[in-house]
């Protein structure tokens, strides 16, 4: 089969485009700035471990499948939590966007110094963030001074290490603008203003979570008053945190498009500028969705926030048709298949990066599915705190970021590294097992939430009163947790021996160009794609409000317990 990459190139090495790459660039980087990059990856990789094993014990918890007492297993939830969403998903978007900015510079990285405190920041920050965690009151993920008012040294840890990856996000995401302002290059490309975008959109960020837990930790040290506002502070920053792993998340497809396929945007370097932008110009105004559970929030404002909500969907939609249809036009210019689908086959599917991508594309398709109904302001007040929320989540966190932000590390060990793929044909096949098992716990977890299975309480047999189909909801749950786990752990450690292994074993290979589209040519698959999402958000909303309408009035009530 014929696909996009020369066919002599081994399918397990990404595959970059001459001229001035993104390969071509990092390829040639000075040996520190190699280092701060790899550096990265390596930190980006420790609590992605960490938030994975406990991601899994929590998943065995809720299934019934082990049992912990109860301080155990939320130091456990709170353990997953932050491992996971903070430092994760957070540390790597510093390694990828450092990568990134690295690629639109002659010159190599601008302000070292500041990517070095940054390191030594998130490095202090996760020590500290997880040692608070091992040793003091479990407050869960945001650590809400409430549940530490018997223990503020747990507050304050917690919040100190909250402030670290705030000064970490804020010191290389300046470096990052600076190396990208001071290139020699005299046209700012679409990946550099997506850089400078999501440069920025971190340091607001960073200050939000500034903003949200200084008066936590001044209070947990005794030098100043209870942060009364605590939870509004809270939802400011977690709108921010909740929806930018997916601009980070679109402009790594963007990358990882052009740098394994040769492919670039068929509508141009300025439509893909104003898609970048857009994530701007959306998310803000959507946080009003998440003051739904408010019980005197007025009636419009209920209804305004579900109409802001959609659009934050907008700029990723748009982004999966510039790139598929891309994809489609190139690839039926080169290999001038027939049929509406069949051009999908030719694209390389056997390189790990792109498997990846690929995966979290539809991940990310079925995640916006469900959070519609989420979103909606009849539903959010019943569903938002239920496993439905962790059910639908772990689609974007890990089917859709994680997975992308794998792909990106991949691609830049390979090039930093000049190191092939540990074990190709299983790491092309693992993002699909991953998505099996999503698929298995987000049907659990959503079914179970919209039948009341609270969110945050471990044992939900309440001694045998629960409704009998939660136990087999909640062993679904547990099943397909545990079948991604272990496909993503693989992943993981094929990550660190792909990062480990000695360099210079192989080298990256030049992509073939792709040929421009044909005249008259069209691309049917993403705008297909979309309209096929939005009928199924129309069909997720109806079954959800037939389902809870069916439902006992205790079993929708059930999650208030929590």
């Amino acid at each position: 089969m014929t696909d996009l990459t020369i066919a002599s190139a081994p399918a397990d090495i990404v595959a970059p485009v001459s001229g001035h790459s993104l390969a071509d660039r990092l390829g040639a980087l000075a040996g520190i700035d190699r280092g701060l990059i790899l550096t990265g990856i390596s930190l980006s990789l420790a609590p992605l471990a960490l938030g994975l094993g406990f991601g899994f014990l929590t998943a065995l918890l809720r299934g019934g499948l082990s049992g912990f007492e109860a301080e155990t297993a939320y130091r456990i939830l709170t353990a997953h939590g932050t491992s996971a969403f903070f430092w994760w998903l957070y540390v790597a978007q510093v390694a990828l966007m450092l990568g990134l900015a690295a690629g639109e510079s002659p010159d190599g990285l601008k302000g070292r110094p500041l990517i070095l405190t940054g390191l030594v920041a998130l490095v202090l920050g996760i020590v500290v963030s997880e040692a608070t965690i091992g040793t003091r009151t479990p407050l869960l993920y945001d650590a809400s001074p409430e549940l530490g008012l018997e223990d503020p040294l747990a507050v304050a840890g917690m919040a100190c290490g909250y402030l670290l990856l705030a000064l970490g996000l804020i010191l290389t995401s300046l470096a990052a603008i600076a190396t990208v302002l001071r290139s020699s290059e005299r046209e700012l490309s679409a990946m550099g203003f997506g850089v400078l975008a999501w440069a920025g959109f971190l340091i607001v960020s960073g200050l939000a979570a500034v903003n949200a837990f200084l008066p936590n930790f001044l209070w947990g040290l005794g030098v100043g008053p209870f942060p009364a506002k605590a939870a509004t502070d809270w939802h400011i920053l977690f709108h921010n945190l909740h929806y930018l792993p997916l601009m980070a998340t679109v402009l790594m497809w963007y990358a990882l498009t052009k740098s394994i396929t040769g492919v670039a945007s068929a509508f141009g370097e300025r439509f893909s500028k104003i898609v970048f932008a857009a994530y701007l110009v959306f998310v803000p105004p959507t946080s009003l969705y998440h003051m739904f559970l408010e019980p005197d929030l007025d009636e419009g404002v209920r209804v305004a926030g579900t109409l802001l909500s959609l659009f934050v969907s907008v700029p990723t939609l748009i982004a999966f048709l510039i790139i598929v249809s891309s994809l489609e036009l190139a690839t039926r210019a080169k290999v001038g298949t027939s049929g509406l689908f069949g051009w999908i086959g030719h694209l390389p599917w056997r390189n790990p990066a792109f498997a990846a991508m690929g995966e979290a594309i539809v991940a990310t398709l079925i995640g916006i599915v469900f959070a519609f109904v989420l979103i909606q302001e009849k539903f959010a007040p019943m569903i938002s705190d239920t496993l439905f929320v962790p059910g639908y989540f772990h689609f974007f966190a890990v089917g859709a970021v994680s997975e992308t932000f794998i792909a990106g590390l991949l691609l830049f060990i390979t090039i930093l590294r000049r190191r092939a793929i540990w074990r190709p044909g299983l790491m092309a096949a693992l993002p699909w097992v991953i998505l099996f098992g999503l698929v298995l716990f987000g049907a659990g977890g959503m079914i179970a939430g919209i039948e009341g299975v609270p969110r945050r309480t471990m044992d939900v047999s309440y001694g045998g009163d629960a409704p009998a189909s939660w136990h087999w909801l909640m062993l679904l749950f547990a099943v397909g947790g545990t079948i991604f786990a272990i496909a993503l752990a693989v992943q993981v450690f094929g990550v660190l021996r792909t990062l480990i292994g000695r360099s210079g074993t192989a080298a990256p290979v030049a992509a073939a160009t792709a040929p421009g589209p044909v005249p008259g040519s069209a691309a049917w698959t993403g705008p297909i794609a979309i309209v096929l999402v939005v009928a199924a958000m129309s069909v997720a909303t109806i079954a959800t409000f037939d389902v809870m309408r069916a439902l006992p009035i205790v079993a929708v009530g059930g999650h208030s317990g929590h």
